[in-house]
């Protein structure tokens, strides 16, 4: 069995258990939707045609993902204008599966919702495993370097950064697990937390 159906300003020859590109539909990975918009419907060698769609006809289906499409490129040039612009699009698409096609004003079969493990949540960076083992004695004000708050303080404590002759001494694969461990995407260089750990750590021995 199978039907045309219409969405989206353009027309779908679909069957069960198709999966089916449309243009972006309103609706969530998981939810049902329904196409009233349907052309035509065959079944073996009976079909029926719609004027312009087919009575009491209807093609159900599940939104399996959102999803964009492949990148254009559009490309507008004038001649002798000095004028030329380039711009790029993607599409927002629906990835649609086809859970059935109903006539003679069938309804939809409720579907069942299954309830998802629950995924674990990340661990916080204060509360993973620390990186390095920190020095004894009294902590350093590590608020003192540019970029560090209060909170971005308990993080760096909790990989067991204490002193700034820690973060003076970085290596680069310290700075690389630093970055990775708090998600800082070259903070630690662009802001110089190294040059400035070691002027602190100046000041502190003097």
């Amino acid at each position: 069995m199978y039907a045309v159906i219409k969405t989206g300003g353009k027309q779908y020859k679909v069957a069960p258990n198709d999966l089916l590109r449309v243009e972006k539909l309103d609706a969530a990975a998981g939810d049902a939707v329904v196409f009233d918009e349907v052309l035509v419907v065959g079944d073996g060698d009976e079909i029926s045609l719609g004027a312009p769609n087919v009575d009491g006809a209807s093609v159900a289906g599940e939104v399996v993902a959102q999803m964009r499409d492949r990148k254009i490129v559009v490309f507008k040039k004038k001649r002798r204008k000095n004028y030329r612009r380039t711009r790029g699009h993607r599409q927002h698409l629906t990835v649609v599966k086809i859970t059935d096609i109903l006539t003679g004003g069938a309804k939809p079969k409720a579907a069942k919702k299954t309830q998802e493990p629950k995924a674990d949540k990340p661990a916080k960076a204060a509360d993973a495993e620390p990186l390095f083992t920190a020095p004894d004695g009294e902590p350093d004000d590590l608020k003192k370097i540019s970029g560090v708050g209060p909170a971005l303080e308990k993080k760096l404590h909790g990989l067991g950064i204490t002193q700034y002759a820690q973060i003076a001494a970085f290596t680069a694969d310290d700075v690389a697990r630093v970055d990775d461990a708090l998600s800082f995407k070259g903070r630690i260089e662009r802001d110089d937390w190294i040059g400035q750990a070691k002027a602190l750590a100046a000041d502190a021995d003097d």
